[in-house]
């Protein structure tokens, strides 16, 4: 049985947001949990906040215990960019992105 939960819309680029997710990719969830909460990133905080979503939806929904869950995948999407102009010499501009990412994260029980 399979069990997922989304962040949608995340104002973090997905390549800050993958760097934290490979650590945590098929471990037991409640490892990950806690090695999520050692990694001094914005990044880790929003993946955990995911992840107990997640953890969540198993207990409440399936009657699953979140004890004997595993992550099975972690997919970081690219969201839509906001498309921004920053003001450089002789009144021309440099255009750059705001990107934003989707965080899906699936378990499966062992």
């Amino acid at each position: 049985m399979e069990v997922s939960a989304y962040l949608k819309y995340n104002r973090m680029s997905p390549k800050k947001v993958r760097q934290v997710t490979r650590e945590i990719q098929g471990m037991v969830a409640a490892k990950a949990l806690n090695t999520l909460q050692f990694i001094p990133r914005k990044s880790a905080r929003l993946v955990s906040k995911t992840l107990k979503s997640a953890m969540a939806n198993a207990e409440n929904n399936h009657n699953v215990n979140p004890d004997e869950l595993l992550v099975s995948e972690v997919v970081v999407e690219e969201g839509p960019a906001s498309r921004r102009f920053r003001p450089c010499a002789r009144g021309s501009a440099h255009p750059y992105k705001k990107r934003t990412c989707h965080i899906r994260i699936t378990l499966r029980d062992n």
